[in-house]
């Protein structure tokens, strides 16, 4: 990439401004930092929509051990146990961390914090704030910390697109106005160290729950520096967004279930007890699984809470409730259309437990890393954990490895743009085929269809397209989904439609693989499809 614009960060940059970048930041004060912000701060972040909460073991009886066993089970055999179980222990430390940032979870009439159960805990272990505004609430009290705080700046209307690798170690990265698709004049913001904290990766799919920004960026960013990718194949579609043309689609907090909520076809028939041992509680690609299939068989899914709730409904989930109420909907007194939509993305750039990536110099937290701690099917509440754990590992192993500096002098803040994914007609195109194809359900031959589409899209682009991000995670999550001929967790090939011994175990992938991966399964397809392919890193 041709330098045009250089600027000094300074100390460290991070990019992305979601809970893990700024629990970062704040975890390094007061070392100099530089917080990168597509959007203003706080506003598009998936971290602030999250209607959960944190998992974690603190209830009488409850053990971190025992967080851990649940983890292990949701993610389907391909959990790292000891990853699980170190997050699971450090929880309580975090919550302490939120707590004296001002964070109000709720409390029991004893004041003491009063937790929920979820899908697949075999608990109570979740805390929340009104009950579905933890996201909301956390980021609030984030944003206002680091506004509050001297030695973090934020540069809000840039967006990151490329590391900047010197003598193989990432050294800054290149950036854009946020609304802009092309960047004829590249800035080059350089730093000693870097973190991405960029968010997943929903919005590569026609329905998701997820801002406009989450759009895989950095794990292409990662994967085109030659860092490894691990689990990319693994995307959890939340079982129960709102069923409307809204785009990002609502999202109904897996927490009403936890309070007896129950689904329903709409001749009113409940079906998720003949499918799973928990009903409504059962593992979310299950339940993902099972509204598809109600859905593809025109009899309709429904989240029916009247009983559970009823009249309650406005004050235990305000957030649901004012959403359902702005599309039509009154859910005290009737059932929520539902439908699955791309939410959570278990792969991400592989890290250890320090965070570090495979790339000298840089680390990564947040939803574009995979700890290894979500398997192939991530367990309820359990990424803000993840988050604010991986936050406070790499700000430690920043400040015992990367000698400190001065902060950068030399940036002014640009103008605050609209965030717009870029080349628009091609990353709609993209979504509906990665929706049609390497969606909830997926089989070999879609696959290989979906890998010639992006191949094509690319190609049309341009190589000085911003599109080649978003088509290069596609890529790899394509790449790593036809590759593994079984089904597990948040990955079901209907070719293939059980899990298989031999795949119980991670993914671990590298652009240059995943291309040929793509090439070889192009050449499956007949002659008149696999000619229109030429796949390209």
């Amino acid at each position: 990439m041709a330098q045009g614009n250089i600027v000094d960060a300074g100390d460290v940059l991070i990019v992305g401004a979601g809970l893990a970048g700024l629990f970062t930041a704040l975890k390094l004060a007061p070392r100099p930092v530089t917080v990168l912000a597509g959007a203003p701060i706080g506003d598009g972040a998936s971290s602030a929509w999250a209607q959960g909460g944190i998992a974690a073991a603190i209830e009488p009886g409850d053990t971190p051990q025992s967080h851990a066993a649940d983890t292990i089970a949701a993610g389907a055999g391909t959990v790292d146990e000891e990853a699980a179980l170190s997050i699971a222990q450090e929880a309580a430390v975090r919550i302490e961390d939120l707590l004296r940032l001002g964070v109000p979870f709720d409390r029991d009439i004893e004041g003491k914090l009063a937790v929920g159960r979820e899908a697949a805990h075999s608990r109570r272990r979740i805390v929340h704030v009104k009950g579905d505004q933890a996201g909301k609430a956390i980021m609030q009290a984030l944003v206002a910390a680091v506004r509050a705080c001297p030695s973090i700046r934020v540069m809000e209307g840039l967006s990151a697109y490329e590391l900047a690798i010197e003598n193989g170690r990432a050294a800054g990265v290149f950036a854009r106005p946020a609304h802009a698709a092309t960047a004829p004049q590249p800035l080059l913001i350089k730093a000693r160290a870097v973190v991405l904290a960029s968010g997943g990766v929903g919005q590569l799919f026609a329905v998701t729950t997820n801002p406009l920004q989450a759009r895989g960026e950095g794990v292409a960013m990662a994967a085109r520096a030659g860092a490894i990718i691990a689990d990319p194949e693994f995307v959890q579609f939340h079982p129960t967004a709102i069923a409307s043309m809204r785009d990002p689609a609502p999202l109904v907090t897996e927490a009403l279930r936890g309070e007896g909520a129950i689904l329903v076809n709409k001749a009113g028939q409940r079906f998720m007890c003949a499918i799973h041992e928990d009903a409504e509680l059962g593992p979310r690609d299950i339940v993902a699984r099972a509204i598809f299939r109600e859905i593809a068989a025109g009899r309709g899914a429904f989240l029916d809470a009247r009983a559970a709730l009823g009249e309650r409904f406005a004050s235990a989930f305000p957030t649901v409730y004012e959403n359902c109420r702005s599309l039509g909907i009154d859910p005290a007194r009737e059932p929520i259309p539902v439908a699955p939509a791309a939410h959570y993305h278990m792969g991400g750039i592989l890290v250890d437990a320090r965070g570090r990536s495979t790339v000298e110099g840089l680390w990564a937290c947040g939803e574009v890393a995979s700890t290894g701690m979500h398997g192939a099917n991530r367990l309820a509440s359990n990424s803000l954990l993840e988050a604010i754990v991986y936050g406070a590992r790499i700000a430690a192993d920043i400040d015992g490895s990367v000698p400190g500096a001065r902060a950068g002098r030399d940036i002014a803040p640009p103008v605050i743009g609209s965030a717009s994914a870029p080349d628009t007609p091609f990353a709609s195109q993209l979504r509906q085929i990665m929706t049609a194809h390497a969606g909830v359900e997926r089989d070999g031959a879609g696959l290989a269809f979906a890998l010639t589409e992006i191949a094509r899209l690319e190609r049309a682009a341009g190589p000085a397209s911003l599109f080649g991000n978003i088509a290069t995670t596609a890529k790899l999550i394509a790449a790593c989904a036809y590759a593994r001929e079984e089904s597990r967790g948040g990955h079901y090939r209907s070719d293939f439609a059980e899990p298989r011994a031999p795949w119980r175990h991670r993914s671990f992938i590298t652009l240059k693989e995943a291309t040929r991966i793509a090439d070889a399964a192009i050449e499956t397809l007949p002659a008149s499809q696999a000619a229109d392919a030429q796949v390209s890193a």
